[in-house]
């Protein structure tokens, strides 16, 4: 019976997870100057983060290469205007380069 409960919490957890995190991506790039240079749905001085969840769709370690981007930046991707590094932890950078893919 223990087990039974275990598993069931278990995997509710896993289950709860999934939301959380898009909703802590969501708030995560609110609260960073992210907002500054990039919407979800249009350019701005950046690309639509919808944009690049469909540039990287399906590229095998998209999250890494994108969560990479996000905390040292990169120039040469999107044309001429260079993201600047920003102030997020490996943490941060993972969690909003899994949120920005989830938009596709």
């Amino acid at each position: 019976m223990k087990k039974i409960l275990l598993s069931l919490s278990l995997a509710a957890g896993a289950l709860a997870t999934a939301p959380l995190q898009a909703q802590d991506g969501e708030a995560l790039f609110s609260s960073k100057p992210c907002v500054a240079c990039h919407t979800v749905d249009s350019q701005l001085v950046g690309p639509a983060l919808k944009e690049v969840a469909a540039r990287y769709a399906g590229q095998e370690g998209a999250v890494d290469i994108l969560a990479t981007s996000i905390k040292n930046g990169v120039s040469g991707k999107w044309g001429s205007a260079a993201m600047p590094p920003n102030a997020v932890t490996e943490e941060e950078a993972r969690t909003l380069a899994e949120w920005v893919l989830s938009l596709q």
